[in-house]
């Protein structure tokens, strides 16, 4: 059997050098409402067939799609195509509002086919190294962690043609962490079994660019059900380096963090090493690639093309898997809502002077009655 996949939205391009790196899949199928991006990407990518109507491509035998679309478009097409008998592979975020998550939720158990959120940061090298050694138990018990993305993005709130772009809407046309995947989905996983319960933001207010919405940084705490913290900042507004990646973990026995910038880079420090805490001195991470998993050590360079550190070949694969395989979405769709809903709330607590707000539980099976927002 061939596994048929039909991608839409440019973005989504990225996932083709993971797809062709995998036996027995192809892609058949491209849908974009750019006629120039179609042409040439097809003919680039030898794709044999094109699409500018998504519900056009979904009535063709192609097995699963790949949404890489705006934000706000993730949900009526994921809903389109686990309707029309597709598995789905979608760009984050998950949805845009707590409804389109709920509907999310009801149509992937309805139809029964794979929803896999394509967090590429998860799949970071490092990202998967400390994974590793959280599961060891190498940091002891974990009970801090910390994303950021800082990334000027206002120049993308206007299409080269002058238009104004959805990014102006759905990103910097909000309050709070509209983007919290990225930054939240890595910690999570080494946060493994845990749940968000309480979401808390604060924002910096309007300096840099008073055109947006969105404030020049948004803090955001996350405090999960073990009573464990995250701290979440986003930065798309100011005038500064962009750093769209770094993270730390705390834990009993020892501690991590990504680079800042300047020469730094990813470093470490576990119980043992020095006499005390006084005299510690930070370890480089690379000492430590030992554990990163066998799959990554033994990744082809061409599959290290794939973009996004390798992690854009690493989800494909574990989508690919969930689909011919039958083993669990490596980010199914409670993890996706989840995740996806600490931005959402995160608006309501900025617009209410940093007010706690519940996150609802996503779970299989849940009833009209547990599906709310407690303020």
């Amino acid at each position: 059997m061939t596994l048929k996949i039909g991608i839409a939205g440019a973005r989504g391009l990225s996932t083709i050098i993971g797809f062709k790196s995998i036996p027995d899949v192809e892609i058949v199928a491209l849908c974009d409402i750019n006629e120039d991006v179609l042409v040439r990407a097809s003919k680039e990518f030898h794709i044999p067939k094109t699409y500018r109507v998504f519900e056009d491509m979904l009535e063709t035998d192609i097995d699963a799609v790949v949404i890489a679309t705006p934000m706000q478009c993730h949900v009526p097409q994921a809903i389109a195509a686990l309707e029309a008998g597709k598995h789905v592979l979608s760009e984050v975020t998950a949805g845009v509002t707590i409804d389109e998550l709920w509907w999310l939720i009801e149509w992937v158990e309805k139809y029964k086919k794979v929803y896999m959120m394509a967090e590429n940061y998860c799949y970071i090298p490092e990202n998967q190294l400390i994974k590793n050694m959280v599961d060891k138990g190498l940091f002891g018990e974990v009970y801090f962690g910390e994303g950021e993305y800082l990334h000027n993005i206002k120049n993308l709130a206007v299409y080269p043609n002058g238009k104004t772009s959805w990014r102006k809407f759905w990103q910097l046309g909000k309050r709070g962490n509209f983007y919290p995947t990225h930054s939240l989905g890595p910690v999570m996983k080494w946060f493994e079994g845990d749940h968000v319960k309480y979401v808390m933001c604060l924002g910096t207010g309007w300096h840099t660019s008073k055109e947006f919405r969105q404030e020049d940084t948004s803090i955001t705490l996350c405090q999960l059900e073990s009573g464990k913290l995250i701290k979440l900042r986003l930065d798309c507004i100011s005038e500064r380096p962009h750093n769209m990646a770094y993270y730390s973990l705390q834990g009993t026995n020892g501690c991590y963090e990504a680079p800042r910038g300047m020469g730094d880079d990813h470093k470490i420090w576990l119980k043992g090493m020095d006499k005390n805490t006084d005299e510690a001195k930070w370890r480089p991470l690379k000492d430590f690639y030992d554990y990163l998993p066998e799959r990554y050590k033994n990744v082809t360079e061409e599959q290290k093309k794939a973009g996004h550190w390798e992690g854009d070949f690493f989800i494909v694969q574990d989508f690919v898997d969930a689909v011919l395989k039958g083993v669990k979405p490596a980010i199914d769709v409670y993890e996706a809502c989840e995740w996806t809903a600490v931005g959402l709330l995160s608006e309501l607590s900025a617009m209410n002077n940093g007010k706690v707000i519940e996150m609802p539980r996503f779970t299989k099976n849940l009833s009209n009655r547990d599906k709310v927002i407690k303020l």
